[in-house]
């Protein structure tokens, strides 16, 4: 195991209380790279966990996945830097104005009050949507093409990156030439694994050879009967895939 591969697991921290949280940053914190608090532990805990996890000395990726009018998500945005997350994710759906007035609010907020900048990503179109759930809701693409146009208008507009399904990564690499590009990918699986909800998925190794920057991982770890050596053989196989890469370069 590396610490190159501890730095791209992001554990998702999809539990319903406070102190279930903090028991497992307190397990897992030296695994993983990163902890991503959603909709349902910020909801029954509120902004006060991610400052508790922050406390820890653990980084942040707040998934609350903002869609709204640009004035209202870039407000979120300054609140997400001042609580001093690492990363913070928006909906590419919500459009170019939405996503470039958060990009540039948020960096004023971080120059004007001296904080870390963080990375603000853009979600492209969520790991469980097929091509059948995005006609019901009027849009005619695949998953592949409609990811592939929502990533090139994040990175027209300021994003830092997109959230992308791991089946996505090699077309958004091929297309977003902005440097520093982050790829964040849910829908990430053991190979035994059980996909859950998520449609379109790959192992870890799969992920970061395809080159993702972050990969998450919930369930799998969560719900395993040792949470800690759940997130070491996941990081095992990263490693294992990023020495085989380099050694193949």
């Amino acid at each position: 195991m590396t610490r190159v591969a501890s730095n791209k697991l992001i554990i998702a921290l999809d539990v319903d209380t406070r102190k279930k949280a903090l028991n497992l940053v307190d397990t897992l914190g030296e695994v993983a790279g990163v902890f991503k608090i959603g909709s349902q532990l910020f909801t029954a805990a509120g902004p006060d966990i991610v400052r508790e996890v922050i406390a820890k000395g653990a980084c942040v990726f707040l998934d609350l996945k903002f869609h709204d009018i640009p004035a209202t998500v870039a407000a979120a945005g300054v609140e997400a830097a001042r609580l001093g997350v690492s990363i913070f994710n928006i909906h590419a759906c919500g459009g170019r104005e939405m996503m470039r007035r958060t990009a540039a609010s948020v960096s004023e907020c971080a120059a004007r009050e001296n904080l870390p900048r963080p990375n603000v990503i853009a979600v492209t179109v969520l790991t469980s949507v097929d091509a059948v759930e995005l006609a019901q809701i009027g849009v005619p693409s695949s998953p592949e093409d409609e990811t592939i146009l929502l990533a090139k208008l994040a990175a027209e507009s300021g994003m830092d990156g997109v959230v992308a399904s791991p089946q996505d990564i090699t077309r958004v690499r091929q297309v977003v030439t902005k440097p520093n590009f982050l790829i964040v990918t849910p829908g990430v699986r053991p190979s035994a694994g059980n996909p859950n909800d998520q449609k379109r998925t790959m192992t870890p190794a799969q992920a970061v050879r395809a080159g993702a920057d972050y990969i998450v991982v919930g369930r799998p770890i969560l719900a395993a009967p040792d949470p800690f050596e759940a997130a070491k053989d996941i990081l095992r196989a990263m490693a294992n895939a990023l020495t085989a890469e380099a050694e193949s370069a």
